[in-house]
């Protein structure tokens, strides 16, 4: 009896990358083109591990295209890339493309979910799939979710583990979540990262780019390393992605201890710090103003005035993801990577490979 296909899936968030904060920071941008590369390295990684199938959907900045491309050149034959499937989504150029072709996937039962983007985009993922894991790629301007990582290593780490070949208990880290609930509202939304409390009334163009318009900030974890409303947390009351708890903070720009931070790229402020303290799992916290926005990580998201009762709640209920760095540590302890002679890749097939492709350069020629 055969089995089935070894099938993953890949979302490129073709917005990620490039907001508004290209105006108020010096955010970088990340291109469709930059995209297409990072999707071609997946994929020439997960050929290489024994993926046998490739879910994508389709876009309207030319990514899938390209790929579709691609997939029909020298270099996808010689990396034996697995086969592509597409879904043409009716595209709404909104999250909500994401959240189907996450549900989509989910869908075809794939083992494993490849995600291109930043914070919000892992989160509109993570909200669809239950417990398929993620393997997180950044592209998108302050992440703190997917962490900075070459694509060639995670498709390795991704498909050495949809393959079997690492145990769950290795490859596998559940991740933390916030919860925002608002009872009367029937409202339940997650964060990742973090849930920022601000003054500012209305969503308006969502990022925040002021430290003055914050007045609280809850996060899963903070690392002083990270950029964004989590480095309020980090350079302050650090708490890593392995603890239990997270971290809340107060500001106020009036009190006498302030903090030098990175917003954004390129974007530092100083913010008052009134208070900050750990966060404790499965205990709801209560908003310190009556009225304002909630942005959940990153981007405003939420309204809500005197007549709401908003809460943000810690849990360990949020989505599995890959741990790249435990995955390859297995691999190279336990040899996961030597190939036989029988493997595309072993050196004695590449020789083999470039005379005949030679021979039929020569042979055009003629």
């Amino acid at each position: 009896m055969s089995r089935a296909p070894l099938t993953v899936g890949i979302i490129a968030n073709p917005a990620s990358g490039r907001d508004v904060r290209r105006l108020t920071a010096n955010a970088g941008l990340f291109s469709s083109t930059d995209k297409v590369s990072v999707i071609q390295r997946l994929l020439a990684a997960f050929g290489a591990t024994g993926v046998d199938r490739v879910l994508m959907p389709t876009d309207m900045t030319g990514i899938a295209a390209a790929v579709l491309k691609n997939s029909h050149g020298r270099q996808a034959r010689s990396s034996h890339w697995p086969a592509l499937e597409f879904l043409d989504l009716t595209l709404r150029q909104s999250v909500e493309d994401t959240r189907l072709a996450a549900r989509w996937m989910a869908e075809r039962g794939v083992a494993l979910i490849a995600v291109l983007g930043g914070d919000g985009t892992h989160k509109a993922v993570a909200a669809e799939v239950g417990d398929i894991p993620l393997l997180t790629l950044s592209t998108g301007t302050n992440n703190a979710f997917p962490e900075l990582r070459e694509a060639t290593s995670a498709g390795l780490a991704g498909g050495l583990f949809v393959s079997g070949r690492i145990p769950t208990g290795i490859a596998l880290r559940r991740n933390k979540r916030l919860l925002v609930r608002e009872p009367s509202r029937g409202l339940c939304e997650m964060a990742l990262v973090d849930v920022a409390v601000s003054s500012l009334p209305f969503v308006g163009a969502r990022a925040i780019s002021r430290g003055t318009d914050l007045a609280e900030v809850f996060v899963t974890f903070a690392e002083p390393q990270s950029i964004g409303i989590s480095a309020l947390c980090g350079l302050w009351f650090p708490v890593s992605r392995q603890a239990p708890g997270g971290a809340w903070m107060r500001l106020d720009a009036r009190s006498p201890e302030a903090l030098l931070v990175p917003l954004a790229p390129g974007l530092l402020q100083g913010c008052g710090v009134l208070a900050a303290g750990s966060l404790e799992p499965g205990v709801a916290h209560r908003l310190c103003l009556a009225s304002g926005t909630l942005a959940l990580d990153g981007e405003r998201e939420i309204e809500f005035n005197a007549h709401d009762r908003p809460t943000v709640t810690l849990d360990a209920g949020g989505p599995l993801s890959i741990d790249v760095n435990a995955t390859l540590a297995h691999a190279a302890q336990q040899r996961l990577l030597a190939i036989g002679r029988e493997h595309p890749q072993h050196p004695l097939n590449l020789e083999s490979q470039d005379t005949l492709e030679n021979k039929n350069v020569d042979t055009a020629d003629r």
